[in-house]
């Protein structure tokens, strides 16, 4: 029964619901699409450069150290920078201040679900485009009066990219709202789109320091665009928390864009792995879709998916299962290390041998 002192939007939200995060150590946790890898020894040496009597101190509410990081790693200008606290607060600020229009959201019918619970939390009216049946993005589909238009790319779950000739060709047919390209997992297999920034005002880039620069547990995002959009960011995040970003997080986060080496080091180890893994399922008879991220989405032609998911369960290996039209038959399955993909596949192997 719902609590009558409650806010009476609170009664029609549907919340998000997070990967699980058991608290079993034995566990092959291959559900979250965190990086196998960690994060650079800079970011630690960072952190702990940190921990000082300072604390006391309130952090840079706008995070300059950390902007100027980013706009060097691409070439930008601070300018075109915003930061918060994860991408999903980012986000959160995006479907706030760019998207709270007369005409509906567009966005996938099978990507990110925080999508249609920030349309909850705002009251933004939207629809979902169907991906073709190959589960790719349709851009053309895109053409219809928006209020914006977003979509995770590489997609969530599916992994699959769409070419930023495609997105330019969207951007130069749809210039009278925002389009927003969540490129949490962009890192693993695609090229960004803030290259385009510059040439189109209705682009926004949002990414994660959480999956390719193995910070999950910092909780830093950003995104890009240029000043006009950036500015109605900032805008929204001074109206609810000027410290989004801590002292530490700031200082991990210059740190993890300074050490490119380490970076791309662990980038093309996951892309490596990926490619074993992908070789090893498709052996065990699984369809698994072209990925760009650092997950697999892979059915088996015979073996029900939630059949699948309990039963590696059972082995300790944790992967991801949805319930969802269309996609009910799919794991999603982070890409893991050598040990931990040995592990998911020699369980994998012994329950379709058992039957």
């Amino acid at each position: 029964m719902a609590n009558p002192y409650w806010s009476p939007v609170v009664h029609r939200l549907t919340p998000y619901v997070p990967g699980e995060q058991p608290k079993l150590s034995n566990l092959v946790k291959l559900n979250t699409n965190e990086n196998p890898y960690g994060p650079s020894p800079r970011v630690v040496e960072a952190i702990q450069g940190e921990l000082s009597d300072a604390l006391r101190l309130y952090p840079d509410p706008n995070a300059e150290r950390l902007k100027q990081a980013i706009a060097d790693y691409y070439g930008i200008m601070p300018a075109q920078v915003f930061v918060g606290n994860g991408s999903d607060e980012v986000l959160a600020f995006i479907f706030q201040a760019l998207f709270q229009h007369p005409a509906p959201l567009l966005f996938p019918d099978i990507t990110y679900s925080f999508y249609p619970v920030y349309c909850g939390l705002y009251g933004i009216e939207y629809v979902t485009v169907p991906l073709a049946d190959d589960f790719t993005l349709r851009i053309a589909d895109y053409l219809r009066p928006n209020g914006g238009i977003i979509f995770a790319n590489p997609n969530a779950p599916t992994g699959c990219l769409l070419s930023l000739a495609d997105l330019e060709w969207l951007l130069e047919r749809n210039r009278e709202s925002v389009v927003v390209a969540d490129e949490a997992y962009i890192d693993f297999g695609g090229e960004t789109a803030i290259a385009l920034v510059d040439r189109y005002p209705n682009l926004l880039v949002a990414q994660t320091l959480s999956k390719s620069r193995s910070l999950a547990g910092l909780r830093v995002g950003l995104a890009v665009g240029q000043a006009g959009l950036i500015e109605a960011l900032e805008r929204i995040k001074n109206s609810f928390n000027s410290y989004p970003l801590d002292r530490l997080a700031i200082a991990g986060a210059v740190a993890a864009f300074e050490d490119r080496e380490h970076f791309e080091r662990t980038r093309q180890a996951v892309i490596a792995n990926r490619a074993t893994l992908v070789a090893a399922l498709a052996e065990l008879g699984f369809n698994v879709l072209p990925s760009a991220a650092n997950f697999v989405f892979a059915c088996h032609l015979q073996r029900d998916a939630a059949a699948l998911a309990a039963a590696l369960r059972e082995r300790h290996v944790i992967v991801r299962h949805f319930r969802q039209p269309r996609i009910e038959q799919f794991l999603r399955i982070t890409v893991g290390n050598p040990e931990q993909n040995a592990a998911l596949l020699a369980a994998l192997g012994q329950i379709l041998t058992d039957g």
